[in-house]
């Protein structure tokens, strides 16, 4: 991946999340996706991730490859989720899985639900 190209997408999307109204002073869970070609592959990684800031989940995709979700409780900040984000892609792409992004939950404040 494009160490440029990552650093426009994420500057991006904190830039839109601050114009959103997002709560940085907070953590919050921050959730980091990867796909595999296979099962045995993403559950490697998931592996390597435990503790109680970090939780993992896998799912099989329609094309037949897996997807990995691995969601960190973290501050949302640019040097934050790019350092995490470089740990994972140095575990993911040795085994053939390649990074698919990151997202967070914004809450909306007053809007009931």
């Amino acid at each position: 991946m494009s160490t440029t190209f990552h650093e426009d997408v994420s500057s991006n999307v904190l830039l839109r999340m601050k114009e959103g109204g997002f709560d940085f002073a907070r953590v919050h869970p921050i959730e980091f996706y990867a796909v595999f070609p296979d099962r045995e592959r993403a559950v490697a990684v998931a592996s390597k991730f435990r503790g109680e800031c970090v939780n993992t989940q896998i799912t099989a995709r329609d094309d037949g490859a897996w997807d990995l979700q691995v969601s960190k409780v973290m501050y949302a900040t640019f040097d934050g989720i790019g350092d995490f984000e470089q740990d994972l892609e140095d575990l993911v792409e040795p085994l053939g899985g390649v990074l698919d992004g990151w997202g967070v939950t914004q809450e909306l404040s007053g809007c009931a639900v």
